[in-house]
């Protein structure tokens, strides 16, 4: 029997939100029909001709059945009769003229938990640098997410002038990146290398530190617990955290190296990435002293944050341990495990509060490739149970899922700065924003809005510079 999934469009540019919406629809029924709006319905929306059109959306492998319709949705619907209907979650608070037909033989209309973000106006307008000040304003699919989730700028401001009143203890592998800027010289005539000139260089902290500098420097009271070296960049981190205000528990060790991370670049790219580090689990005596550390303050304490990276701090052993305690002191968790240039597990982090993978690394965690995202988190909750996933997809925002009492509830909030200077970082302000705000009583839709508020600031500049309370209050313009 075929369950019929209708989905229908102008299509001018295929993009990764139309190829979500459709592995969505697929994985509701077995039989999708895409139904491309023609040149005449379309009027102005179409900017190519509907033929072309056509042909991209039959290209889809995911689409069983796919023609231009000139005739009113609601003929088209009669005609076809599609057990469900599948449109955008902007359209969820909107007149929806299909539901009344669907009704009348018990089809179902369902919103694509905003797993699409795109239009091709957002596509031609990439490469427009709008006024920052002004783009939450002139984003339409940003309105649309704050109407519908009723947020309001005055109610935001209250919560993080709260932030001030937290207490925050950041748990992870401390690192410290440094940026060589070169000039090029040309083409070894030896071998095919590129042959550059180092002329500059500048340091920053970074991992489970620059988390910690950021809730710092938003005003919370921080601690920072880790494991080091005895070298230079260890020097430079303890440093730069006494610079930040923020409460050094961090372990020094003779044996394991400060993970460095150098970043070639030359005329704004990145050429070349070198990882200095030490391979391995952190030794037993570490771990016991970790816990030792936390027990210490853990009653202070309103907010845990474990920045994993995966070098070796945050053993499973001693992640389900301070979970453990944690919990026991009804302190709010929260975690981010990257999985960069090595392999990590989102899912080791089990019955916390919110988890902030990207989606590759959820994907790595489950080693699930071809399921869509709703089908992702839930997989995700079935594996490690946290309450908030915040599921970071890069340029195409964040989406949020949320399991409320055994019913999911889906959105998808759009990238702010579609013209990065620097990705480094932008999920370490995200992770530390977003879990603080959770930690305020503000629900997940606040918390991924603000958050990607303040990935936005972080990715505007070179290098991991600390987000401030002044920077996020000046770009919050609703």
């Amino acid at each position: 029997m075929k369950n019929i999934v209708f989905i229908s469009g102008v299509f001018n540019v295929l993009h990764p939100g139309h190829l979500r919406i459709i592995r969505f629809a697929k994985e509701i029924g077995n039989y999708l029909i895409v139904g491309v709006e023609s040149d005449r319905l379309a009027k102005n929306k179409a900017l190519i001709k509907e033929n072309l059109r056509l042909e991209s959306v039959k290209q889809i492998n995911l689409v069983d059945e796919a023609f231009i319709f000139d005739i009113s949705i609601i003929d088209l619907i009669k005609k076809i009769k599609p057990k469900y209907i599948i449109k955008g979650k902007e359209y969820e608070n909107q007149k929806n003229i299909e539901s009344k037909i669907l009704a009348g033989y018990g089809g179902k209309l369902i919103f694509s938990s905003g797993e699409s973000v795109f239009s091709s106006t957002d596509l031609i307008n990439r490469e427009i640098n709008l006024d920052k000040n002004k783009l939450l304003k002139s984003n339409i699919n940003v309105r649309n997410f704050l109407n519908r989730h009723k947020i309001n700028r005055d109610h935001l401001i209250a919560k993080l002038e709260k932030i001030k009143e937290l207490k925050v203890c950041i748990i992870g592998d401390l690192i410290v990146d440094e940026y060589i800027e070169c000039d090029p010289l040309g083409m070894s005539q030896e071998d095919p290398t590129i042959v550059v000139s180092p002329t500059n260089s500048k340091m920053y902290i970074g991992g489970s530190a620059i988390v910690a500098a950021h809730a710092s420097q938003l005003g919370a009271k921080v601690s920072l617990i880790s494991v080091i070296g005895n070298d230079v960049s260890a020097k430079f981190a303890r440093t730069q955290l006494k610079k930040y205000h923020i409460n050094d528990l961090v372990i020094s060790s003779e044996t394991r190296k400060t993970t460095l991370k150098q970043r070639f670049r030359c005329k704004g790219k990145t050429l070349l990435r070198v990882s200095s580090l030490s391979h391995g689990s952190i030794e037993k005596d570490y771990q016991v002293n970790i816990l030792e550390k936390l027990t210490k303050i853990i009653k202070n304490i309103d907010l845990l944050v474990f920045s994993d990276f995966n070098y070796g701090v945050l053993p499973s052993q001693l992640i389900e341990s301070i979970i453990k305690i944690a919990k026991k002191n009804n302190v709010f968790v929260a975690a981010d495990s990257q999985s960069s240039s090595q392999i990590g597990d989102i899912c080791r982090f089990k019955n916390i509060d919110l988890i902030t993978p990207t989606e590759r690394e959820a994907r790595i965690s489950l080693n699930n490739f071809q399921d869509g995202l709703v089908v992702i988190c839930d997989q995700l909750y079935k594996k490690s149970n946290p309450k908030n996933i915040l599921l970071k997809l890069g340029e195409e925002g964040v989406f949020i899922h949320l399991n409320v009492k055994k019913e999911w509830h889906t959105d998808q909030f759009p990238a702010l700065n579609k013209n990065p200077v620097d990705t480094a970082g932008a999920g370490d302000s995200m992770l530390v924003l977003s879990s603080m705000m959770l930690t305020l009583g503000s629900n997940i839709w606040e918390a991924a809005f603000i958050s990607s508020l303040a990935a936005s600031i972080q990715i505007s500049r070179v290098g991991n510079i600390p987000i401030t309370m002044d920077e996020v209050l000046n770009r919050l313009e609703i």
